[in-house]
């Protein structure tokens, strides 16, 4: 009876595919967000909060699920409410506690979803390099000339 439920804990919430539970994956994901929005790396955030890089790697990717005490740690350093890491929750994720409904959820399809593009790396760094940009006029040309690339692209796409 032991070894069962020892072998059950182990497993508490991943799916039987062994892939992680759509929320870990979530809330990792916006540890990542708000960490490279701070421009921290993760060997900094690990040693903030007493970890390697490598079990960081693993919280951001979900493969690890995050604990309400380190939730309440990161939430500390990264200095968002911990209310922040479960903003912007997909639909498709059920909070249910019955495990095949949660699972269920996993299986549906999502109508066409595009993960927000304000989640991206190369967003992320996009907009840091543009605000290191001091001279503020040169921002704004960047700016219009960004938008204006954007429209000639989308007139291309129509004809």
């Amino acid at each position: 009876m032991q070894t069962a439920a020892r072998g059950r804990r182990g497993n508490a919430g991943r799916p039987k595919t062994g892939k992680p539970n759509p929320i870990d994956v979530h809330v990792g994901s916006r540890v990542r967000l708000r960490r490279t929005l701070l421009g921290m790396s993760q060997e900094k955030l690990g040693e903030a909060i007493g970890l390697t890089f490598q079990q960081v790697q693993k919280y951001e990717r979900g493969a690890n699920r995050i604990g309400a005490s380190r939730l309440f740690d990161l939430s500390r350093v990264l200095d968002v409410p911990v209310s922040f890491f479960f903003d912007d929750m997909p639909a498709g994720v059920d909070f249910s506690d019955d495990d095949e409904t949660m699972h269920a959820a996993e299986d549906k399809p999502t109508g066409g979803y595009e993960p927000d593009p304000m989640a991206k790396r190369e967003t992320l760094e996009l907009v840091r390099a543009y605000y290191r940009i001091n001279d503020s006029s040169v921002r704004k040309r960047l700016f219009e000339l960004t938008k204006a690339v954007a429209n000639a692209g989308s007139f291309e796409a129509a004809e």
